[in-house]
């Protein structure tokens, strides 16, 4: 007897688990591929992260101070965000929370008393952006200092760095 054309077809327990594995095991090999970029690139990571270091007690205090100078972390957040694209295992696109993050951050410019009458509501995107560079820069080279090959079993830091890149 035939089955109507309506029926799907099962699958068996094995299929599923071999597709999963497959999914696991190309997921896993873009992990490493973008551990290696972060080790191949290492200088480049440290760099950046000195400069964001080394403005950010002044920048900050900026941000408190209402002075314009804030809107240099415009600059260093560009940078970062280009340096993350060019990290990028098989050309991946970025989180889209992080997209969202840092291109509401590069859109803003000071604009005289309009930015300064709006200064909390136009000013915490940039902060918001910068701190989230910052924070993604560290952790790949936490990543490149304490990792020969992607673990199993996730660090925290770790799996931050793979979901800006959609791998977990």
């Amino acid at each position: 007897m035939n089955e109507p054309a309506s029926t799907k077809v099962k699958r068996s327990r094995e299929e599923i688990l071999e597709e999963l594995d497959a999914a696991f095991q190309k997921q896993h090999a873009l992990a490493g591929q973008l551990l290696n970029n972060i080790k191949t690139h290492r200088e480049t990571i440290e760099r950046v992260l000195a400069w964001f270091r080394k403005e950010e007690p002044d920048l900050v205090y900026r941000f408190y101070h209402q002075s314009f100078k804030v809107f240099i972390m415009t600059s260093l957040i560009g940078s970062a965000d280009e340096l993350f694209k060019s990290l990028s295992p098989d050309s991946r696109e970025l989180d889209p929370w992080y997209i969202q993050i840092t291109s509401t951050a590069l859109s803003r410019k000071f604009e005289d008393s309009e930015t300064n009458e709006n200064w909390f509501e136009v000013t915490t995107p940039v902060l918001l952006a910068f701190w989230n560079s910052k924070y993604i820069l560290e952790r790949m080279l936490a990543a490149a200092d304490e990792l020969t090959e992607p673990p199993t079993i996730l660090p925290s830091g770790w799996a931050a760095v793979l979901c800006l890149y959609g791998l977990r």
